[in-house]
């Protein structure tokens, strides 16, 4: 399949953005340190929200024992929270950092008569009912330890001479405070935007309408700047002291949620519930777009161009005859096109006249005419001589370096390399060389299952020809459905589809669980116009929690026309393997 030219621009953009790391010498405090350090680390955020207390907690289902246990726990953390602001104004060298410190710190004690009034309507002591748990220990003894200057190239308590001293643990102190409180601001909005304002009979409301609130906002936003303002004057070293430290705070908001006893049966992480003796998990994925930043086509085509000889030199006889790399523009530029034109029109087709129900069927029979098209441009590649003469080394290392999805080799990896999962893993692609796809995996030490294409090579140079295995939506389809039916009957499998577009459809339908990354218009407007539900996936983790009524594991079947879309592979992971 042919990528339109647009699409590769796209591509190339994200690429960009995908692989240029934060350098913290560039990094310039009035664009907002907070704000950057809170973009970088949201992978952390996700992770965070995606917990069981948390989809528990804003289902409505957690158990009101495990929120007791948690009301203890956060009222140990809020007391040192308290502590450190008070370690920090005293740091303060200015005397409106010491009373925006101040006022952030009456905030907190607020917070804590708010948790008072949280006891009478849940009947428990939040300071008297448990012992701390260690994962609130591990977080208040690193935010006291930072608060007190304990921390590397600073000098320890009582001996921190200079005003600026001073200035930098008070930083230090923010960068390891300022993440709870954005990322309980974001957590109070994103549970709030799931309540209904109709009904006040959800048992946690008053808990997320206090940290969804105007009030709380602003006290986040208040850490956040103080943070900035601290930050002005320390090098790109003691930058890096800060980023650190965020970024460990966290990682401890994470294991301070994980670290909520619940007993009750969750949603996710899915593999929590797997049982080995019983079932097999399944993990299905499209290749261009929903690992990869840029479509394998373009990649190809651009080796095919950069490795052919141009116009002015003579080919010996002994090579393989080539276009000149002028013409493998022209006429790839001439493919390209001609793919979006004849793609949009095939979209328009097959598209009823108004919304349907849903039913597989009739998206299959559809989705039919789609097989037919694919199948010509492929035919068009291969009489175009594009792919000609391409070396496979050439395309191995263009497989080794490519760039996937933030989050995407680290998914895999941990999945393949847990033994105890009992999971398998398959890659279904349109791409025309499984050979590129194998080689971007096996970069990150992975060995995957991958049914594609296949490039025919001649003592390792390309024919031009290509094995077609996989050119359909149907083809998928029944690719999916043959992998299946080779698996034993002694266990049960639950199958989850990750794809991106029209082409992973039927697959994305047919799994248990169908995910769908990216934003694919095309994707959207077919499946919606055939009754397919594109929902997101922590709502819809929370309606599912909320549906099982926490007392019964979730029932995940296929057919049901529900997908769930993400905006990152770390959305995925969380769910699928938890933190």
């Amino acid at each position: 399949m042919a990528i339109p030219p647009r699409l590769i621009a796209s591509s190339s953009s994200s690429s960009s953005c995908t692989t240029t790391s934060t350098n913290n010498s560039s990094i310039h405090i009035e664009e907002g340190l907070a704000s950057k350090f809170w973009i970088k680390f949201r992978r952390e955020s996700v992770f965070s929200m995606y917990t069981p207390f948390i989809i528990s907690l804003a289902s409505g289902t957690l158990k009101i024992d495990s929120f007791r246990q948690y009301l203890s726990q956060d009222s140990h953390f809020l007391k040192s929270f308290a502590h450190a602001f008070e370690l920090a104004e005293e740091c303060a060298d200015d005397d409106e950092a010491k009373l925006a410190t101040s006022e952030l710190r009456k905030g907190v004690l607020e917070e804590l008569k708010m948790q008072n009034s949280f006891v009478q309507e849940w009947g428990t002591d939040p300071g008297k009912e448990s012992t701390v748990n260690s994962a609130t220990v591990k977080y208040t003894d690193f935010l006291l330890a930072t608060a007190s200057g304990k921390v590397e190239g600073v000098k320890g308590p009582g001996k921190l001479a200079t005003p600026f001293e001073r200035t930098k643990v008070a930083a230090y102190t923010l960068a390891a405070m300022t993440p709870c409180m954005r990322l309980y601001s974001f957590l109070g909005k994103e549970l709030q935007a799931l309540l209904d304002p109709e009904d006040d009979r959800h048992p946690y409301k008053k808990w997320i309408d206090s940290y969804s609130s105007e009030s709380f906002q602003a006290s986040a936003l208040q850490t956040e700047d103080l943070l900035d303002k601290l930050s002005v004057s320390l090098t790109s070293e003691e930058l890096d002291i800060i980023e650190k430290l965020y970024h460990q705070a966290m990682k401890l908001e994470i294991d301070f949620f994980l670290a909520q006893p619940l007993a009750q049966p969750t949603v996710a992480p899915l593999t929590k519930g797997h049982n080995l003796a019983e079932d097999r998990l399944v993990i299905f994925s499209d290749f261009d777009l929903t690992c990869t930043v840029v479509d394998s086509s373009a990649i190809l085509a651009e080796i095919a161009i950069v490795t052919a000889p141009k116009s002015d030199v003579v080919q010996s006889e002994a090579q393989i005859a080539r276009m000149s790399s002028a013409d493998l523009r022209n006429t790839w530029d001439l493919l390209s096109g001609q793919y979006t034109e004849e793609y949009e029109q095939c979209i328009e087709s097959i598209m009823p006249s108004k919304k349907v129900e849903f039913n597989y069927e009739a998206l299959c029979k559809a989705l039919e005419q789609l097989l037919d098209f694919e199948r010509r441009v492929n035919s068009r590649v291969i009489e175009s001589e594009v792919l000609k003469g391409l070396n496979l080394e050439d395309v191995k290392r263009a497989g080794e370096r490519l760039i996937l999805q933030d989050g995407c080799t680290s998914f895999f990896q941990k999945i393949v390399n847990n033994e105890n999962l009992n999971t398998n893993v398959h890659v279904l692609s349109y791409c025309w060389c499984g050979d590129l796809i194998r080689s971007a995996f096996s970069s990150g030490g992975l060995d995957v299952n991958v049914h594609a294409n296949e490039l025919i090579f001649d003592e390792s140079i390309s024919t031009g020809e290509i094995v077609k295995k996989v050119e359909s939506p149907l083809d998928k389809a029944q690719a999916f459905n043959d992998i299946l039916k080779n698996y034993s009957n002694d266990r049960k499998n639950l199958t989850v589809y990750i794809g991106d577009s029209v082409g992973d459809l039927l697959c994305l339908l047919k799994a248990d669980i169908g995910i769908v990354v990216g934003s694919s218009a095309s994707l959207r407007k077919v499946g919606s116009q055939f009754g397919v539900s594109f929902v997101p996936l922590f709502p819809g983790l929370v309606r599912k929690q909320k549906e099982s009524g926490g007392e019964s594991s979730p029932n995940w079947k296929g057919l049901s026309g529900i997908l769930y879309t993400v905006s990152s592979w770390a959305e995925i992971h969380a769910f699928i393997l938890g933190w």
